[in-house]
């Protein structure tokens, strides 16, 4: 756990060290102006903590950024605000930058940060379960998501990696947006849910 976090921690610098060449920081801060930049993040999620600190401890201010967080509540959500100019720069998984792009769009948004090594998702059941196997979830109703998230994505990947069909051998409810999949699960909804 200690290094998966230092290397979130590593990561979060890494960006915020690629921020700091956004703007002459030089004759910005010399002006008493700091860049601008509106970051909006796919979910609020304690998997982003190395941002939250590096914010509270005012690195970014201290690089001549002045940074604004937004949520967006999911990665299409995210997409759309960066494309249309109400983002600066975007968290969320590469797959909205691949369906970007091969929609055609000649406005589309490029990769240039890898800031985790795994995925931030859990599979959350009702009732704790001692010994868990994924042969359990064959015939139960999952939530899993947006069709095309990556957290849908890496669920399905998985499931077969564990001999499951996520097409046959259980039911994946898609239709529940990425943000409300909890508050669905909470109220009664499947018998797991996919959470970030």
């Amino acid at each position: 756990m200690k290094k998966k976090f230092i290397a979130l921690l590593l990561s979060s610098l890494c960006v915020i060290s690629l921020l700091s060449g956004c703007g002459s920081k030089t004759e910005d801060t010399a002006a008493g102006q700091n860049t601008p930049v509106t970051l909006n993040e796919v979910a609020h999620s304690i998997f982003y903590a190395p941002l939250y600190v590096a914010i509270e401890e005012g690195y970014f201010t201290k690089e001549g950024i002045d940074l604004t967080l937004v949520t967006g509540f999911g990665a299409d959500k995210t997409m759309t605000a960066l494309l249309t100019d109400e983002a600066d720069i975007g968290f969320m998984g590469s797959e909205s930058t691949i369906y970007t792009y091969n929609g055609g769009s000649a406005d589309y948004a490029v990769n240039f940060a890898q800031l985790t090594q795994r995925a931030g998702n859990f599979l959350v059941a009702r009732e704790p379960i001692e010994d868990f196997d994924w042969n359990m979830l064959v015939g139960k109703n999952v939530l899993g998501g947006r069709a095309g998230g990556m957290p849908e994505m890496v669920f399905e990947y998985i499931l077969k990696k564990n001999g499951i069909d996520p097409a046959t051998d259980l039911s994946i409810d898609q239709s529940i947006d990425f943000g409300s999949t909890a508050a669905a699960f909470s109220g009664g909804q499947g018998d797991f849910t996919v959470e970030f």
